[in-house]
């Protein structure tokens, strides 16, 4: 299918039956292989990185190299779209009470990796500093996207995005990214390192993170509330045109907060997860019709009467099946498209790799550590006779505590991005580094789903049912740990 450069637009030719074929196998395959996976490992993502890795450059380079690059761009979409999904949808009184906490887990989830690393690679092995460094900072990344989707696909019966321990993850994956981002833009540096200016290089991302997380929630609720609140703006506009005004207000609002957070030097991924919890806390009122007609026919977006669509329920009809059938199958098989998977089996890669991933693991599940730290001194403040109802820590939060530590250990997109970056853009880091820190990615990114997925599915209903870390109740009255609060759009979450 070519067309003339001095065309003005783009000659219509039918596909040959091979593409078509071909195409029609990859989404094939990519479906039977996500109910596989979840049936025999409980991560239906990992046989979508297996296909990737099939039907991609590693092993039988069956798509063409445009497609890939097609299937790779669209993966990144469903990216976005699943993190803006879980700025949607998380509990946001949880995410203000634990935001210490939530800083406290990242930090250790980035500095331990980091440490580690360097005790390995530079004591151990005998690779420079900065080869040290670069494997560091893409292990010390924790993959988004594999969060939301193991959190969102592990148990039918809880929403573990509205525990508090599920909070404190989403929180602090997110700051990882946010450090990630950080650090990866430090490594684009080091070709040039005597004539970068690194303060800026580092400053830049940070004080661009920072002030839009500073900036959003104060917008929110100063801006974007009372205008949301405006009849003119609520009655004539949403509560007439429904699903259809949610979707204009959903675009423009996770596009804007995409460019802002592009132009200025932030990560698009935090731009995507602040623009969900923007829409997440908007304010508004049901209006309930009597007899409300179902919801499945379209005549619910005319009918100012009838109860105006949440935002969620407008995502999960109209976003969400093209998210779960097509952009994230996408995602997912792009991971694998980006593993060089014929280099990874020399004897002297396997035996160090498993060394560093073991090690690597650890370094994600020491994140797990804050539980029982953090209900060690809350129970020191507790005044003795509560404390002496209590059931001994110990006891009560291991499997809140093992939830938090597992799903950080996959690393996923992030962690590939930095270790390529670090191997192209960089004179610093040798094939055989890139090569061990890949290995220690994927075995990773395998590790965490499938661990998650066994732990929740035995004791789920442990981690969904603490009173301390599990789901958190909100009154009638809208009410938190006895304040009231405004009860934000469609969740029933807590607005900041």
């Amino acid at each position: 299918m070519v067309t003339r450069e001095d065309s003005t637009f783009l000659e219509y030719h039918e596909p040959d039956i091979v593409s078509i074929l071909t195409l029609i196998s990859f989404f094939f395959f990519l479906a039977v292989s996500e109910w596989v996976g979840n049936k025999v490992l409980r991560a239906g993502l990992i046989g979508q990185i297996i296909v990737g890795l099939i039907y991609g450059v590693p092993i039988g380079n069956i798509l063409a190299l445009k497609w890939q690059e097609t299937f790779l761009t669209l993966g990144y979409i469903g990216l976005i779209v699943i993190i803006f999904e879980g700025g949607l949808t998380i509990r946001l009184d949880l995410l203000w009470q634990n935001l210490l906490l939530s800083t406290t887990a990242a930090l250790l989830g980035v500095l331990t990796p980091i440490a580690l690393t360097f005790a390995l690679f530079y004591a151990g092995f005998g690779y420079g500093p900065l080869e040290a460094f670069i494997v560091g900072t893409a292990l010390s990344s924790t993959s988004l996207g594999t969060t939301f989707v193991v959190i969102n696909s592990a148990s039918s019966k809880h929403d573990f995005a509205q525990t508090r321990v599920g909070t404190v993850l989403i929180s602090a994956a997110i700051l990882d990214d946010v450090c990630g981002l950080v650090l990866v833009t430090v490594i684009s540096q080091l070709r040039d390192i005597e004539n970068a200016n690194l303060g800026w290089v580092i400053g830049r991302p940070i004080l661009a993170s920072g002030l839009m997380a500073i900036v959003t929630p104060l917008a929110a609720k100063f801006i974007l509330g009372p205008l949301f609140r405006l009849p003119a703006i609520e009655t004539r506009f949403f509560r007439k045109f429904g699903h259809v005004a949610n979707m204009v207000l959903m675009v423009l609002i996770l596009c804007a907060f995409l460019a802002i957070a592009a132009y200025a030097g932030a990560s698009v991924l935090f731009g995507a997860f602040l623009a969900g919890t923007v829409v997440s806390s908007l304010p508004s009122k049901q209006h309930v019709h009597p007899n409300p007609r179902n919801d499945t026919t379209d005549d619910v977006d005319d009918d100012p009467k009838l109860t105006r669509p949440t935002f969620p329920d407008t995502f999960e009809r109209y976003i969400q099946d093209a998210q779960r059938f097509v952009l994230q199958p996408c995602f997912f098989a792009s991971i694998g498209f980006s593993i060089p998977f014929i280099e990874l089996w020399t004897g002297e890669v396997i035996w160090k790799d498993i060394i560093f991933t073991i090690l690597m693991a650890v370094g994600k599940l020491i994140v797990g550590l804050v539980v029982p730290l953090w209900d060690f001194v809350a129970n020191r403040k507790m005044p003795p006779p509560e404390k002496a109802l209590m059931t001994p820590p110990a006891k009560r939060n291991w499997a809140p505590s093992l939830f938090l530590g597992t799903a950080m250990v996959a690393r996923g997109e992030i962690g590939l991005l930095i270790i390529q970056i670090g191997l192209n853009e960089t004179p610093h880091l040798s094939r055989k580094a890139f090569v061990i820190a890949v290995w220690a990615i994927v075995l990773n990114t395998v590790i965490g789903p499938v661990s998650v997925g066994t732990l929740l599915n035995r004791f789920g209903s442990a981690v969904a049912e603490d009173h301390r870390w599990g789901i958190q109740a909100v009154n009638s009255g809208g009410e938190v740990d006895g304040k009231p609060e405004v009860v934000s759009e469609g969740t029933g979450t807590v607005a900041p």
